[in-house]
């Protein structure tokens, strides 16, 4: 039962820090690589790509039009 909390814990701190991350840089690329190395230290691969997700969202969403 203890391992549940943990890993839940885990990816919590993994969507906060790649969400934070990813709103580092100008470009939507730069966003894009500081949320995928974010997401890498917190949950390896998985988190590479989750965090390389979301700074490319935040990046998309910050575009001007």
């Amino acid at each position: 039962m203890t391992r549940f909390p943990i890993r839940a814990a885990a990816l919590l701190a993994l969507g906060v820090s790649a969400v934070a991350l990813s709103a580092c840089g100008h470009t939507i690329e730069q966003k894009a690589a500081t949320g995928a190395i974010a997401g890498a230290v917190v949950a390896g691969p998985v988190g590479a790509a989750v965090g390389g997700a979301a700074g490319a969202a935040v990046g998309h969403i910050d575009k001007p039009h």
